[in-house]
């Protein structure tokens, strides 16, 4: 019997201290502290809370918990978002640089996102063309939001955006969308953690409902669209969303009808919703195929080994599968063939190129 494949498809990795420019803690963008107990940016700093931020560390982590694979984006800090443009583009560079390398050099252990910044939709289509032609990368990182070159926060499925998804569409592209910079858009204080409990996933919900509405599951079809977190209030909203569309018409002229994207094979949605009841409504709402394991590692809300949660990677997957919510055979695809699935589409070459890879 073959070997059931582990593989994470929401991962995310720093690099050392000693690999980040000089330019970015210069200009003050990012930067990690020699002691690598913080990351940092201008007027913002946030603890480092596991060593696994980092390669060596990353790959111990994984051993340790029988991974064999993963899906490394991009940090949500290098967005670029407020940047001016010349340093975004650097700043930008440098992550999809990094990644590739960590891809290039750990090929059976890591497949790793670049990033783009949509407010400039020409520089944007040049580097997908350059990551996917030159540095071999297949997957598209992109916010929920962003701003916009007058300074206007949007939705990342605005229209202006769809040369981006055509692109996406002819390279054979996986897109992540994740969330990120709320704090920057919507007018409340940053307390209580606000914005990463909450807002978060209201962003999530966000780009999905202009996703849907658009109908860019069809138009782009050979784009594969991933929502971190479970894409989690989506799920809870959507028959608000198809009340509202049905009960007001003159508000959606010309738009796709939601109903038509649920558990469509285009658009997936990560493991990580954190509780049964969370993940019975993500398998009842999207069907299980359209689910990859997402542990949002290291970050303290992914699924890290804790004792106060009494938490490991994995368990809520573990769980769903003890409560009968997913079978047998859905959980090993949930590990395993949707992520390739996600990361691939229809293309059988690129699943065996894949799968070649990671087992060496």
């Amino acid at each position: 019997m073959k070997k059931k494949l582990r593989i994470n498809g929401h991962s995310h990795l720093l690099p050392y201290p000693e690999e980040i420019p000089q330019f970015m803690k210069d200009k003050e963008i990012f930067w990690v502290d020699e002691e690598r107990k913080f990351m940092l940016q201008k007027n913002w700093s946030r603890p480092v809370t596991d060593s696994s931020f980092f390669l060596k560390e990353k790959l111990e982590w994984m051993e340790r918990f029988n991974i064999d694979h993963a899906v490394v984006l991009n940090l949500s800090q290098l967005y670029g978002n407020g940047l001016r443009v010349e340093e975004m583009k650097q700043a930008l560079r440098f992550q999809n640089d990094f990644n590739a390398r960590v891809q290039h050099d750990h090929p059976t252990k890591f497949t790793c996102g670049f990033v783009v910044h949509p407010g400039f939709v020409r520089g944007a289509l040049w580097e997908i063309e350059r990551c996917v032609e030159e540095l071999g990368m297949r997957l598209l990182c992109l916010p929920t939001h962003y701003m916009d070159s007058i300074g206007t926060w949007r939705c990342i499925f605005d229209e202006e955006n769809e040369p981006i998804f055509e692109m996406a569409s002819k390279y054979n592209l996986a897109v992540e969308i994740h969330p990120y910079d709320g704090e920057k858009f919507i007018k409340l204080e940053n307390t209580s953690w606000r914005f990463h409990l909450i807002w978060m996933l209201a962003q999530c919900a966000d780009a999905y409902h202009f996703l849907t509405l658009n109908g860019y599951p069809d138009k782009y079809p050979n784009m594969r669209v991933c929502f971190a977190h479970g894409g989690q209030l989506a799920q809870i909203n959507l028959g608000r969303r198809i009340q509202g569309f049905d009960g007001r018409p003159d508000l959606f002229e010309g738009k796709v009808h939601p109903r038509k994207s649920v558990g469509h094979k285009n658009i997936f949605f990560d493991t990580l919703v954190h509780d049964t009841g969370s993940m019975k409504l993500l398998v009842e709402n999207q069907k299980p195929q359209q689910i990859i394991m997402g542990l949002d590692d290291p970050y303290p809300l992914g699924e890290m080994e804790s004792a106060p949660q009494s938490s490991y990677p994995g368990k809520i997957l573990d769980l769903a599968k003890e409560r009968n919510i997913i079978t047998e055979d859905q959980y090993d695809d949930i590990w395993e063939n949707n992520v390739i699935k996600w990361l691939c589409g229809d293309d059988e070459k690129a699943k065996q190129e894949l799968l070649t890879r990671i087992k060496g």
